[in-house]
């Protein structure tokens, strides 16, 4: 992780410029299996604070007290005294319609209770996902913490204009999914001939360009891959810069 950069949030803790995406989540238990066992071997000379951790708000526990509990339940499954990000996943609450005014009154909730988990150390960060320039606003008019991140759906076919300079405005680093565009960018779904011809030009992938494209923006970028050497590809687009042509 140390060849990585770094962001420093709005709250001053650094975040890697580049994080790994579960492919499927329900895997608490592994990765908080597999992180203890590395800070054990004491050959490898790591600590907590070396790795980055962060989990989410599922839809159906939105609410003051299913939000505090679900964290309390991540940090179990963690076997972890702290997290270091923790996102509401989405802004609606699971089997309400999206125009049912309870959605806004649970997002007000479990909001508050994640600022109560940050005051007292269960997590080190705030962030939300999937929030609309509208629920960022309506967010912004009631917290007491701002959040440090959005995570959103982010490349070069979606970028949403909007959204990114509201987060500028209050400090709030963005967090792209969906790097490659779902893979329609690098699977030939879809082909757009100018990002083929940049990537052939720096000698790269179509994804790395991706990826450093998402970077220089500023954003942190979260690739999904279960293959080894496309994770190693990931890390080296940290290797080449782009123009701003």
């Amino acid at each position: 992780m140390n060849s990585i950069p770094k962001f420093v949030l709005n709250n001053g803790i650094t975040i890697p410029a580049l994080g790994y995406s579960a492919i499927g989540y329900r895997n608490e238990e592994t990765i908080g299996k597999v992180v203890n066992e590395l800070i054990k071997d004491t050959s490898l000379n790591l600590k907590r604070e070396d790795f980055f951790i962060t989990s989410k708000l599922p839809p159906k526990d939105q609410g003051y007290d299913n939000c505090y509990q679900a964290l309390l339940s991540s940090l179990q499954r963690f076997n972890m005294d702290y997290l270091d990000l923790f996102l509401i996943h989405w802004p609606g609450t699971q089997k309400l319609k999206p125009s049912d005014p309870q959605n806004g009154i649970n997002r007000k909730a479990s909001y508050k209770a994640l600022e109560d988990l940050y005051t007292s150390g269960k997590i080190r960060a705030i962030g939300v996902s999937n929030y609309t320039h509208r629920h960022l606003t309506d967010l912004l008019s009631h917290c007491t913490i701002i959040p440090a991140v959005l995570q959103v759906e982010l490349h070069p076919l979606y970028y949403q204009k909007e959204l990114i300079d509201l987060c500028r405005k209050h400090n709030i680093l963005v967090q792209a999914y969906s790097s490659l565009g779902e893979g329609k960018l690098v699977n030939g779904e879809v082909e757009i001939s100018v990002i083929k011809d940049i990537a052939r030009k720096n000698m790269v992938s179509v994804a790395q360009l991706l990826l450093r494209w998402g970077h220089q923006h500023g954003f942190i970028v979260i690739p999904k891959s279960t293959n080894a050497e496309r994770i190693k590809e990931n890390i080296n687009i940290f290797k080449f810069e782009l123009s701003n042509e």
